[in-house]
């Protein structure tokens, strides 16, 4: 089971698309609900990678990710593929796992300083705009999280990431200095630095992100990318996981 990690003071994993059950379009580690892969294959996906971490599949608990900025304070597991809908979860329960899903949006797993107190965000570039990261930090601190830190996973890096003026355009009006996250591409084009504006968002809150290399985009052969399925003009692509637990 193929699985990366940050530096973060809780177990946790931001798994590859390998080691799964699923064929085809979604081979082989495919998590994500949404698509038309066949359910039995998405749950012993899941399950794979509740083993790999030692949780019950039944406390990887997800949600129904909608790029907005509502977080969810989980007390209680639900059933697998009835979470709410919202882009992030916390919480400080023992023996629960906090999942998200991506295709070339961030994947952003929190812990506090002892590892008790954790958060899974979905951090595209319209929800990290609109907030959700600091959402996410508010959460945990009403959970009394102190010295927090964040691992932002595999997503879609800047040299893959080419935008127009539609994107851009809001961020920088927002905010001027967040120009330093374009640089200029093909015509009235710029390539935007996702990661690198989620972790400045973060530090504006006061909280500390490590940003692990790997381009979605770019790499194939270990992650999807819906970036990618839609150049190419393919017809599906699956969704890899990031995992953090108590």
């Amino acid at each position: 089971m193929d699985f990366l990690t940050g530096e973060l003071p809780a177990r946790h994993g931001f798994f590859t698309r390998n080691g799964g059950v699923s064929t085809g379009a979604y081979a082989s580690l495919n998590c994500g609900f949404s698509g038309a892969d066949e359910v039995a294959n998405i749950r012993e996906n899941r399950a794979r990678v509740a083993q790999a971490l030692d949780v019950a599949p039944e406390t990887l608990l997800g949600i129904k990710q909608v790029h907005g900025t509502r977080v969810i304070t989980v007390t209680n597991p639900w059933a697998i593929g009835a979470g709410p809908e919202a882009d992030a979860l916390v919480t400080s329960r023992p023996g629960l796992a906090l999942g998200v899903i991506t295709a070339d949006c961030a994947p952003v797993l929190f812990a506090d300083a002892a590892g008790g107190i954790i958060g899974a965000a979905h951090a595209g570039w319209r929800g990290a705009f609109l907030g959700v990261l600091e959402a996410t930090v508010e959460a945990m601190r009403a959970l009394g999280a102190q010295n927090l830190h964040a691992a932002i996973g595999p997503c879609i890096h800047q040299k893959s990431y080419e935008v127009s003026a539609d994107l851009r355009t809001p961020i920088v009006e927002d905010n001027a200095t967040a120009a330093r996250f374009f640089i200029p591409g093909r015509l009235k084009h710029w390539h935007f630095d996702l990661p690198g504006y989620c972790a400045a968002r973060l530090a504006q809150a006061g909280v500390a992100a490590d940003i692990l290399p790997n381009d979605t985009y770019a790499e194939a052969h270990d992650f999807f990318s819906y970036r990618r399925k839609t150049l190419r003009h393919e017809t599906a692509t699956g969704h890899q996981i990031s995992v953090i637990r108590t």
